[in-house]
């Protein structure tokens, strides 16, 4: 059996505990609708990321700091299967190699399209760049909305979490973290 099979039947399963008929005309179709979401949700999985970089690293001779900021993306929160949406800021100072601007919106979105947690996502961004680049240090700080804690529980709408990952020199030097942060427009 596929696994998408097994997803249509436990949908219809939690469509008929919760009361629904999954045979209703309204609902027949979702157990297969929904499968196919979820087989999209959580395609990072799936990333290889070799194939997502695709040989876009290369030698130049520039050791300031690149940064990618307001990468938009959305997660699953995996206590609740719930989406969490946000932004992410990530920069990095090269060692004599940089990536294809295109990349780091991709690493992000690799990332983001699995089972998450907020703070895991973000350190495994910041730690991907820094193995894969051999970067001097690498920063990532992600901004998100959880709709587990605005639509149940504590229904705080307004709230925002912000998580960061300072690795290397943006961990050690505070004028490199002070300037990541400029420049993404969080400065202290």
């Amino acid at each position: 059996m596929r696994a998408g099979h097994e997803v249509e039947g436990a949908i219809r399963t939690l469509l008929a505990e919760i009361g629904e008929d999954p045979e209703r005309a309204g609902l027949t179709g979702t157990p297969a609708r929904v499968s196919r979401m979820y087989d999209e949700l959580t395609s990072g999985y799936r990333t290889d990321p070799d194939a997502l970089i695709n040989g876009a690293c290369y030698q130049v001779d520039y050791d300031e700091m690149v940064v990618v900021r307001d990468i938009e993306f959305y997660s699953l929160c995996e206590h609740h299967l719930l989406p969490f949406f946000g932004r992410a800021h990530v920069g990095y100072l090269p060692r004599g190699t940089v990536i294809g601007l295109s990349k780091i919106p991709r690493i992000v979105e690799m990332y983001a399209k699995r089972l998450q947690l907020q703070e895991r996502m973000t350190t495994q961004v910041a730690e991907f760049l820094m193995e894969r680049l051999g970067a001097k240090g690498v920063g990532c700080v992600v901004e998100a909305s959880h709709l587990c804690t605005m639509m149940r529980g504590v229904k705080k709408e307004e709230a925002r979490m912000v998580t960061s990952s300072m690795l290397g020199t943006f961990r050690r030097d505070g004028r490199t973290r002070n300037e990541f942060l400029r420049l993404i427009g969080k400065a202290l």
